[in-house]
């Protein structure tokens, strides 16, 4: 099995301050990202509070993350989107507007945007070149926060733009891994590939034992309190997908059998189109007003 090499050497000595945000709707953990030695932090998969029956959008969760950079006088440096999230709608927008900060996300990002502007007919006025955002990471980019230095690390295969971000002895995982008792992210949304998913998973897992692993989702199995970090050594031997050696062939046929048996997420439709557009709703109609689309069979991911 062919596994690319980590691009950079980690840091295990720099520990990185790590506030954790659970959003109980949409079982998303955002994350603020704290350089021990200056005030400076990253936002992480921050999340809109978005109700979808009544079309009302708040930023309640966010205000909470906002709130708690202000009491501590730190200065916001990086809005990071860790993929195209397709189960909640981002508030990095937002966040930079009150606080700052540059919005970033990787390079792939641009074929996602060529998949789902197709896909809700978005026309030529929607580009497809990741203008919208900052900053588009390649696999071995670097960025700072304060003193710190953050690491990329392309991890396709949930969505071909997945990234990992390493900040010291802390790696920001996205949807590539959940905690051991829940294995992996769901690998059939149009773009996605579970064999992919393997090998970025086996790439991820080269890293340090010791390095620390913070999710984007929990959902408690087997009525469990909510968690969201482990360790590189922790998936190895414990995750209920990849551990113990599964080879990839068992791993694509369990994930592919698997995602044949999943609804799509409730949020789908909304945050792709917002995320796409880094968080920006779609523009307003002739009447002032925002709409979304909704793709009839649009997004019908069968591969009978």
């Amino acid at each position: 099995m062919y596994t690319q090499p980590i691009p950079f050497e980690p840091e295990l000595t720099v520990k990185p301050e790590v506030v954790a945000f659970f959003d109980e709707p949409t079982n998303t953990i955002s994350y603020i990202v704290k350089d021990p030695n200056s005030d400076a932090c990253a936002v992480i998969d921050s999340v809109m509070d978005f109700d979808y029956a009544s079309g009302n959008i708040a930023y309640d969760g966010a205000d909470r993350i906002i709130l708690h950079i202000q009491e501590h006088g730190w200065v916001l440096q990086w809005l990071i989107e860790t993929h195209v999230h397709a189960d909640h709608l981002s508030a990095a927008p937002y966040i930079q507007s009150k606080l700052g900060g540059k919005l970033g996300i990787g390079d792939q990002i641009c074929v996602v945007q060529d998949t789902f502007g197709k896909i809700f007919n978005e026309g030529t006025e929607f580009q497809r070149d990741g203008s919208q955002f900052d900053r588009l990471f390649k696999d071995g980019d670097s960025y700072r926060i304060g003193t710190l230095t953050a690491h990329t690390l392309l991890t396709p295969g949930h969505t071909p733009a997945d990234m990992v971000h390493v900040i010291g002895n802390a790696a920001f995982v996205g949807d590539t891994l959940f905690m051991p008792d829940g294995g992996s992210a769901r690998a059939d949304f149009p773009g996605g590939d579970a064999r992919t998913l393997y090998q970025s998973i086996q790439r991820l897992l080269t890293l340090p034992g010791e390095m620390r692993l913070f999710m984007c989702h929990d959902y408690g199995p087997n009525g469990r309190d909510i968690r969201w970090e482990s360790t590189v050594a922790e998936q190895r031997h414990h995750n209920i997908h990849v551990g113990h050696g599964t080879s990839e062939d068992d791993f694509v046929k369990m994930r592919e059998n698997r995602d044949k048996t999943l609804s799509m997420p409730n949020l789908i439709i909304p945050s792709l189109q917002v995320n796409m557009r880094a968080g920006q709703l779609p523009p307003a109609g002739d009447d002032g007003k925002t709409y979304l689309k909704v793709p009839i069979n649009g997004l019908n991911t069968s591969k009978e």
